[in-house]
């Protein structure tokens, strides 16, 4: 079987909640669309617990990349422009959840983090699966052929890759059905739960799993962790017991 999911967002009760669920076995595959970390505090574990499963395939995401441009980037700090830079990609990162992140990863030994940064710079931007015939492009934002189109407005095709986002109505091209995370599917459906968003040839799956989680009576909109399994397109929620808060550091 193949699993898909996306946008977990270091929060270990909702991964372990669809892990419960799929009953993954050795024989399956599990696709992770990106951005294991930040928002909630579990991030660095989390991607941890994936590196050493053989059987689940990572994709690069924004806040992945945002990490590597913080951390594993050489500046020329006596350059103005550089120095700029740094800091400008620096309050990006901690404007959306990185912090949280950063605490963590600064108490792990140099030889971990240089194993953590490797991995990450190694991975992929989309992964092409067929499966009963059937073509899908796998990606976080964008399918990395998409990028000359927009290459103006975004400066390499991996920033493209990580940071696109699609309008509802925007088909991709190509013979395949896309299926991303990155945005959350609240803007693509109405109402007060996230649920996978299907249309034409596109199937988000970002379910908000950073977001919190359902407050008393159901007051306000909330996420949670969305897994499709590809076989039969059956769709896994994280089962939602309590209000969440995000945390910030």
């Amino acid at each position: 079987m193949i699993y898909i999911i996306a946008d977990v967002h270091g929060n270990t009760r909702r991964f372990d909640s669809i892990m419960e669920q799929i009953g993954l076995r050795e024989s399956d595959t599990l696709y992770v669309l990106g951005d294991v970390i930040d928002r909630y505090p579990d991030g660095i574990r989390l991607l941890r617990r994936l590196m050493a499963m053989p059987n689940a395939k990572l994709l690069l995401g924004n806040h992945e990349h945002m990490m590597l441009e913080c951390l594993d980037r050489e500046y020329d700090e006596s350059d103005p422009a550089q120095l700029a830079e740094k800091e400008k990609n620096f309050r990006r990162w901690y404007r959306n959840g990185g912090g949280v992140t950063h605490a963590h990863i600064k108490r792990l030994k140099k030889s971990l983090r240089r194993r953590i940064f490797d991995y990450l710079r190694a991975l992929p931007l989309n992964y092409d699966v067929e499966l009963n015939g059937q073509k899908y492009k796998l990606v976080h934002g964008a399918p990395v052929e998409d990028y000359p189109k927009y290459r103006d407005k975004y400066g390499d095709e991996t920033f493209f890759a990580v940071w696109m986002r699609w309008d509802g109505d925007h088909v991709p091209d190509g013979d395949y059905t896309m299926i991303f995370g990155h945005t959350p599917t609240d803007r693509y459906l109405p109402g007060k739960t996230l649920r996978v968003f299907f249309a034409e040839r596109m199937i988000g799956i970002d379910c908000g799993c950073c977001f919190p989680g359902p407050p008393p009576e159901d007051e306000e909109l909330y996420g949670r962790l969305a897994c499709l399994r590809l076989d039969d397109m059956k769709v896994f929620y994280s089962e939602e017991i309590n209000t969440e808060k995000t945390k910030e550091g």
